[in-house]
């Protein structure tokens, strides 16, 4: 006859108030102290000598959980292994140190679905694994200020900007390594009150990455463009630059982004850069554009400049017609240095207010808590003001009203 088991359920564990043992079945029981406290044990046989197994409280491990365990001892002691000596064996052995890679692969292969392309999923691997391969196979728990030190110093200066950006990606891992229980104690790579007291001002605001107009030339350069053949790429590049936007921002941009009656050009967080809704009031010259573009048939979800296949225009087709007709090395992406020096030099407007033009944060995390609104109303007479000077309207027009 075969054994019975499973005989416990958990009413009738529930129910239990005398002590003793109550079998379950297959070695396992269910030990009721005096004091009422329940815990499992499994009792089980190996040559010459019989063996009792804790397997933890009832109140901790439920009845199924238990048999899980108890089921998994009886396989060891099907092999031979006796499951006490093998779990004191495990905890006398110490276990393998968390490296900063193990952290690093965790940290990016949960986040790597949220990043907005496969470019960007490469460069993390590549500064972390890479340029920050003195770390890499590094404890987590043992990694110090002289070791990121280490990493970011022979890069400084050389690559300020991917310098800038590695610090910011290890002080995430490291963390995340905190937070994981794997380290304790202060960032080493935190740069506010730590690093910045030993390492020189990045060169981050040099701009040198992206080659900027001088603000002084830009209504000469869009005087030039205005007048000529208002292809899609020059309209674009017209429209990029009273806007201040970023150039795949205006290149991907579709018409069901567009309240013409409103005036407003909203574009989804997914295609911006901080992930992030921004809403750019439009000025009386960015309308003229968008209804030149439209050229009177309106094209619902079709992209504003399309190229001739009529998907957006490529990040090369700004570039080059800049390039043709600019022969000094000026990006596309400068023109919004351009828009923020002319901010600084010619006009009263508040520094927070371009940054918010330009789609950068403002304030730290408990100031923009606190600020709600994207001062859309405000931030209209600024790119009014801009336009004008854009359009050599006159400067006076750029004073803070």
């Amino acid at each position: 006859m075969a054994r019975e088991i499973n005989r416990l359920t958990t009413r009738k564990i529930q129910a239990i108030t005398e002590a003793g043992w109550y079998l379950d079945g297959e070695g396992l029981y269910l030990a009721v102290e005096p004091s009422g406290s329940k815990r499992w044990v499994l009792r089980y046989r190996l040559p010459g000598r019989r063996r009792e197994m804790g397997l933890g409280s009832f109140a901790v491990v439920p009845l199924a959980k238990a048999r899980e365990l108890a089921a998994a001892a009886r396989a060891q002691i099907q092999e031979g292994i006796d499951p006490i000596a093998e779990k004191t064996k495990a905890k006398a052995e110490p276990a393998a140190p968390v490296l900063f890679s193990d952290v690093a692969v965790t940290y990016m292969t949960d986040r790597e679905k949220t990043w907005r392309n496969a470019a960007h999923r490469k460069q993390w691997r590549t500064s972390l694994e890479v340029d920050g391969a003195k770390i890499w196979n590094m404890p987590v728990a043992a990694v110090g200020t002289d070791d990121v030190l280490a990493v970011l110093r022979p890069i400084w200066h050389e690559k300020a900007e991917s310098a800038r950006r590695l610090r910011g990606r290890i002080e995430r891992i490291l963390d995340a390594a905190r937070v994981g229980r794997h380290r304790s104690g202060e960032n080493p790579a935190q740069w506010r009150g730590h690093l910045d007291v030993l390492l020189p001002q990045s060169k981050r605001l040099q701009r040198g990455h992206h080659k900027a107009m001088p603000y002084a030339e830009v209504p000469a350069f869009y005087a030039g463009i205005a007048a000529g053949l208002q292809s899609h790429s020059c309209l674009a590049l017209q429209f990029t630059i009273l806007t201040a936007a970023r150039s795949g921002e205006t290149r991907g941009m579709t018409w069901d982004e567009v309240d013409m009656a409103g005036a407003i050009w909203t574009v989804p967080a997914l295609r911006m850069k901080g992930n992030r809704v921004h809403r750019v009031p439009l000025t009386a010259r960015a309308l003229a554009i968008l209804a030149q573009a439209r050229d009177g048939s309106p094209r619902d979800g079709g992209f504003v400049f399309p190229a001739r296949n009529g998907k957006p225009l490529s990040d090369m087709a700004l570039a080059m017609f800049l390039r043709r007709l600019n022969d000094e090395g000026f990006t596309v992406h400068g023109f919004r240095s351009s828009f923020r020096d002319w901010v600084t030099e010619e006009t009263d407007f508040a520094g927070d207010l371009a940054e918010a033009a330009l789609a950068h944060l403002v304030g730290d995390e408990t100031e923009r808590a606190y600020r709600r609104g994207d001062a859309l109303e405000k931030r209209r007479h600024l790119m009014d003001a801009w336009a004008a000077f854009v359009a050599g309207d006159g400067s006076t027009e750029s004073k803070n009203r």
